[in-house]
């Protein structure tokens, strides 16, 4: 019994990495990698002059005095670390193999000299989602070529649909886990502002209690405000570079697309008549 092989269309080769749709175990990690370390290595008594940890002798202990509050900013910063990582890697699968002006250059001037083979093996040796886009609207360009008994607008109206389709299907990869960074802009500030409440009330209940053996109660006190505000501020400041650099490559990625599409409706309208 003869037996057919489907092969595979264009759209459905791998293209590589293209991003972790379970953020959440990335978070657990995170979480257990950063609590793990407080205790262990922060926590570590070598770290203090005694065996109270009162006193740290150096940047490790102090951060340890910082509190509880410390693991759950660090869980955040690592989760930044974490999606930027995987944000540089699905970007790069998404751009493609060459440089993204070029391939849209390159692009144009075959459209422009109405080379659609050329255009189309542009598309399989760029690869990424403009790729994946482009090979879209050539196909319905090619469609609609072939196509009779529709109006000129109409063909124009589906190629520009099949582009649209296409870059919709491309955007939630380019987009994924970014909502999760611009989260931790805020978390991170906040966490950081709830760990300096906690230490400033300990502070003033050392206060409070007066007498000079609560010295050490205070400075605790002062050192887990300053600890927690420096930490969490960091944090937010590694998160808002981190968010702006990919929402800002999203941007040029999305105007290349823009910008080919509206090429291709344009060579169709220029190089093809209304049919009688």
């Amino acid at each position: 019994m003869a037996t057919t092989q489907k092969k595979a269309s264009p759209a459905a080769k791998k293209q590589g990495f293209t991003g972790v749709r379970n953020a959440f175990l990335i978070i657990l990690v995170c979480v257990a990698v950063a609590f793990t370390l407080f205790f262990t290595w922060f926590g570590w008594e070598g770290h203090f002059a005694d065996a109270t940890k009162e006193q740290p002798i150096d940047v490790w202990g102090t951060i340890f005095k910082g509190g509880i509050i410390v693991p759950v900013i660090h869980s955040l910063l690592l989760t930044v670390l974490a999606m930027s990582i995987e944000r540089v890697l699905a970007m790069k699968t998404a751009f493609g193999k060459g440089s993204l002006p070029k391939f849209v250059a390159e692009i144009k001037a075959a459209l422009k000299a109405n080379d659609f083979d050329k255009a189309q093996k542009l598309c399989d040796n760029q690869r990424g989602s403009v790729a994946n886009v482009v090979g879209a609207s050539l196909r319905a360009y090619r469609e609609m070529e072939a196509t009779s008994g529709i109006k000129k607008a109409q063909k124009i109206a589906k190629i520009q649909q099949a582009h649209e389709e296409a870059s919709q299907l491309e955007m939630p990869t380019l987009t994924m886990n970014l909502p999760l960074i611009a989260t931790i802009v805020t978390l991170g500030t906040l966490t950081g502002l709830l760990g300096t409440v906690v230490g400033m009330i300990r502070s003033f209940s050392a206060l409070s209690a007066g007498g000079g053996a609560d010295s050490a109660a205070l400075s605790a006190g002062i050192s887990e405000a300053l600890i927690n505000t420096a930490f969490g501020i960091g944090t937010s400041w590694c998160a808002v570079v981190s968010y702006n650099y990919f929402t800002n490559k999203v941007d040029k990625l999305t105007f290349a697309l823009d910008e080919v599409g509206y090429s291709i409706a344009q060579t169709y309208e220029a190089t093809h008549t209304e049919e009688a």
